[in-house]
């Protein structure tokens, strides 16, 4: 219950021991169903907060902090005053309201849980009030949002808001569309109030209110400096908002689901096969969205177009007509949900994506209808329709292979020139060689066109119904979608659907969840592959480490982009212990992994350390040093370095560059290098001996490895991890990790990380302000503030993995790996557990149960490794207007060509903008007007075409489409790791494939849009 004394920034809020998070929305009274005390905030007791004058002689820090807490209290007050606006302008009128316009069940039904959002708020503007007053003495703000926000009941409140979400406002519309009466009232309240916001405005303010929270708590921590009493505070304040925040947002997208599954249920006869599969709940929805689907003629012309909302579920595709009549009146006041009729499924395994230009080799051309068999009926006839430039997608692979063979023509054409015996000025080899030029760069607007068509183009082959003679018919499908964004993420969604429906994904995770009725969630990702590790069978090689060399390819299409691996190498070392080592390097620009280069190795590869290309910035010494030198080409290209188990650190080239191997150099000691990690002034290498080694860059940019390099002992045992953090740099020895300065290269300090002196730390990575630490005992992993090097949690491993191998209580963690919000666990018996973790810059504690892999190795995981290439901007570029930017331009061809030339046909002119200043006679047979020499009789942009049609949908090199804009940065994201064999561990019997064989297993992520 409600504590009467208010210590609220302790426990600002509590619940009454009855309370239930499932408290049903339907039932006669309110107070009996929730589980909650109401307490009366009064107004006159408790006044809101109020920040007084500025003192003088603030820092400039102290004065934007000032103005912050000034828009957390103003924000405050206007979010408590939306919700009594709810209570007072709504809710109460209805239900005071006779005769009434809407019953008192369904009142409650729509305004469920509003009284206690609000008596959360009310209470946390009370706690609010005293710390703004004491703000000039105390600046501390953090503890108190983690007091208020970190209680179960407010997600209990919030959660049953949010599912409650769709059902209240489908309840507002249906009495809209019922009863006059109410939809009249709705309009009034809203002509009524000052700012005019609808009811929906209001009530969707709960659902945006935390996302507003951590915007303000990240610019106040901007500006908090470190050491600073409130740094930490806030910093786990952004984490208990992240946490919240995440938990609605995925409630509310399963609610979500459930709602567009349900509406699309209502629009199939009950007695269907698709009725039964969608209400059977076993189908996830991965992506819906109205998507405009196309029917073009035999020549590429649009026939017709009709918007469609697409349902991607994780096993069937179905699309749908949308129906909104009779709704429109209402769309103001609340979002109309459309009634759908389907208008086809197909089974995900036989849907086909397929790229203009793409046709050859991707299906049977004979065996392909165009979706709508009324095509043929709209096609234009009569003269007209032979002017029209038909410049649909199915057009556009025919009009460039015309361009082709014109310019073989013309080819031709300039060899008989070659042989002409006089001097003609617009007939000769520099003529016909701007011919050439202009059909050559109107081939490569022609493919700018191909590929700009796929940006927003899905095209989708399906199975149609087979023809007279029992020959199977595939159906064409195009759907224009509302942005390149879009197509990428269907593309992605699909490719990744149908890896899903694999035996070893059916399932791939386990939830340890109470319920045991949790699903793994709809982002988690999919097992794509497992191969072997190693191209050769002759040595048993064992896997020490791998690293991505992201490369990007602007070979790959639109679609590879979405479906391949992250673009790039996959570099993989390991060896036999007396026979030497092996790296293997893979390219991933595809959806399953090739070797490209395999080569041996003085001894067993133990470490390996990608290094971006040096900046200038990154560069040591003066400009005068720099100028003066002579820097090899080696140095403006990235580097991937190995740590041997023979001491020895070799530097090789990217693939790129043919993997040459640019440096060499013994340890100090000949100590076998554990591990290497890079800042932009030194390479840093932790050895057996307990002694990091520092070497410095050269005037290169590479490595000084000839020089000695500056030793720093940490201990005596083995040096097992590095961590470059800021302008530190982390070293473990034992159960010990100093912090070392990255510039100076002194020791700041030491700290106990494990309190068993036994217990090595063997893994240290860093997501937001904390370290996850790994050990060589036990089966826990320990978290560290990144500043304080506080402890603050510990997280027992063993307790998931008997989830999947009961009994077994003795797990050690053998690799770690933090991406886009999930900490990735390897342990010795090849269980790998993933753990959700806050992305922002908070703390990254563990805030809930995750999930456990039923795929993993025979043996140890040896390594986790990520690879992660960024799509945009490059890709989503309409036109190359960089490239062309870059070109040779004559200042005299810059102007546009007049108007009546657009209509006419194609000026072949590349260069040339006249033949005037040529040598020889005019050849024609009308004279040449007098004084035109040296007047263009045309002018011309360099090499452009000519559009004949103004078509908005066109993209051609001159007019960017607008879809296109705003770019966005894509990450695709694949995680590796490396061990003994493969194993499923829910195969009965167990399998344990190629158990002896170094094996990779590849997941691939969503692409994160």
């Amino acid at each position: 219950m409600w504590r009467k004394e208010l210590s609220l920034p302790h426990d600002p809020m509590a619940r009454s021991p009855s309370s239930s998070s499932t408290a049903s929305a339907s039932g006669d009274s309110e107070e009996e169903d929730t589980g909650f005390l109401e307490v009366t905030v009064s107004d006159m007791k408790h006044p809101p907060p109020e920040l007084g004058p500025m003192p003088a002689g603030l820092s400039p820090q102290q004065v934007v902090r000032r103005h912050i807490l000034g828009s957390i209290v103003q924000s405050e007050r206007s979010y408590v005053d939306s919700l009594k606006r709810i209570l007072q302008d709504y809710r109460n009128p209805l239900m005071e309201m006779e005769p009434k316009v809407l019953s008192a069940r369904k009142c409650q039904v729509v305004f469920f849980r509003l009284k206690e959002i609000l008596q959360c708020h009310s209470m946390f503007q009370i706690a609010l009030a005293s710390r703004v007053a004491e703000w000039d003495s105390a600046e501390k703000i953090g503890d108190l949002f983690v007091a208020s926000f970190s209680k179960s009941m407010v997600l209990d409140v919030y959660s049953d808001y949010v599912n409650n979400f769709t059902t209240a406002m489908s309840l507002i519309k249906k009495a809209c569309l019922t009863k006059p009466a109410f939809l009249d009232f709705l309009k009034k309240r809203q002509m009524a109030s000052a700012d005019r916001v609808t009811l929906y405005g209001l009530m969707v303010k709960p659902i945006q209110r935390f996302p507003q929270f951590i915007l303000l708590l990240q610019d106040m921590l901007k500006n908090t400096p470190k050491g600073h009493a409130d740094r930490l505070s806030l910093q786990l304040a952004l984490t208990e908002l992240e946490t919240l925040a995440e938990k609605l947002n995925e409630q509310k997208r399963v609610a979500d689901q459930v709602a567009e599954i349900q509406q699309l249920c209502k629009s199939i006869s009950d007695r269907s096969s698709l009725n039964k599969l969608l209400s059977s709940g076993q189908r996830q929805l991965l992506l819906c969205e109205t998507l405009t689907e196309t029917v073009y003629g035999d020549r590429g012309q649009l026939i017709k177009s009709k918007e469609r909302k697409v349902f991607l579920l994780n096993d069937m595709l179905v699309c749908a007509n949308i129906n909104f009549k009779g709704q429109l009146e209402i769309s103001s006041l609340v979002p109309l949900g459309p009634k759908y009729v389907v208008k086809w499924s197909t089974a995900l395994p036989q849907v086909q994506v397929v790229e203009v230009g793409q046709e050859s080799g991707a299906y049977d051309k004979d065996n392909v209808v165009i979706h709508n068999a009324g095509a043929k009926k709209h096609a234009p006839t009569g003269p007209a329709s032979h002017n029209k430039v038909y410049l649909g997608p199915p057009r556009l692979f025919q009009e460039l292979q015309d361009l082709q063979k014109d310019l073989a023509v013309v080819e031709q054409i300039t060899l008989l020139i070659s042989t002409l015996h006089g001097t003609y000025q617009n007939l000769n080899m520099t003529v016909a060689q701007d011919w050439c030029l202009a059909l050559q760069r109107m081939m490569k607007v022609k493919e700018e066109e191909i590929h700009s068509a796929n940006k927003c183009r899905l095209r989708l082959l399906l199975p149609g119904k087979p023809d007279k003679s029992g020959r199977p018919i595939s159906v064409m499908v195009v759907f224009i979608t509302p942005s390149p964004l879009s197509k990428i993420s269907w593309v992605n969604r699909l490719h990744l659907a149908k890896i899903g429906l694999r035996e070893e994904n059916q399932p791939g995770w386990l939830c340890p969840d109470e319920d045991k009725k949790s699903k793994a969630p709809f982002w988690c990702p999919i097992l794509s592959c497992h191969m072997s590790a190693f191209s050769s069978k002759a040595l048993d090689l064992q896997l020490g480490a791998a690293v991505h060399n992201p490369v990007q390819s602007s070979l790959l299409g639109f679609s590879a982009i979405s479906t391949s691996l992250p673009q790039g190498y996959l570099w993989v070392g390991g060896g036999q212990e007396g026979a030497g080592g092996q790296v293997e390097i893979f390219s991933l620009n595809r959806s399953v992994p090739r070797t490209v280069k395999s080569f041996p190795v003085a001894s067993p590869v133990l470490c390996m350390e990608y290094i971006p290309e040096a900046t200038e910035g990154d560069t040591t010494g003066t400009e005068e040093t720099r100028a003066g030198t002579e820097q090899p080409p080696t140095a403006l290209h990235p580097t991937v370095c190995l740590g041997l188990q023979d001491g020895s650190i070799a530097v090789y080239g990217s693939v790129d560059t043919g993997t040459q191997c640019l440096l060499t150099c013994k340890s100090p000691g000949m100590q076998p290098v554990l591990c290497l990690k890079h800042s932009s002034e030194y390479l840093f290498a932790g050895l057996q001996d307990g002694t990091v080694a520092a070497y410095p860059r050269n005037n290169g940019g590479l490595w000084d490895l000839a020089g000695r390099p500056t030793c720093l002992t940490v201990g005596t045992g083995p040096v097992r991890a590095l961590l470059t953090l800021d302008e530190t740099v982390w070293a473990s020895c034992a159960n010990q990790v100093t912090v070392l300065d990255a510039s100076s290269l002194r020791t700041q300090q030491t700290f106990e990380a494990h309190p068993d002196a036994e217990a090595s730390v063997t893994h240290m990575i860093k997501a937001g302000s904390g370290v996850w630490m790994a050990f060589s005992l036990g089966s826990s992993i320990r978290l560290f503030h990144t500043e304080t090097l506080e402890h603050l949690q510990e997280i027992n491993i063993a307790t998931r993995t008997t989830f999947v191998l009961p009994g077994q209580k003795h797990v050690r963690v053998t690799s770690l790996l933090i991406c886009q919000g999930l900490l990735w666990v390897g342990t010795d018996q090849g269980i790998i557990v993933l753990l959700p973790v806050p992305r922002l810059e908070g703390i990254p504690k563990i805030t809930g149960k995750g999930m456990v892999s039923l795929n993993g190795h025979g043996g140890p995981v040896e390594f986790l490794a990520v690879a992660l290439s960024t799509l945009a901007p490059d890709v989503l570029k309409g036109n190359q207007e960089e490239e062309e930017g870059e070109e040779e331009k004559t200042p005299e061809l810059d102007g546009p060509p007049p108007r009546e030339m657009r209509k006419k046909g194609i000026l072949l002119q590349y260069r040339l903008r006249s033949t005037a200043h040529l040598p020889g006679q005019l050849l024609s047979v009308r004279d040449a007007p007098a004084g035109t020499s040296g007047t263009p009789e045309h002018t011309e942009e360099d090499g452009s075409i000519y559009e004949m049609a103004d078509d908005p949908d066109v993209w051609v090199r001159s007019r960017p489409c607008a879809r296109d804009a705003p770019r966005k940065e894509i990450s695709s994201v694949a995680i590796i790791s490396g061990g003994r064999g493969y194993r499923n561990f829910s195969a009965e019997p167990q399998r344990r494939g190629g158990e002896a064989d170094s094996t990779l297993l590849i997941w691939q992520v969503p692409l994160m849009l």
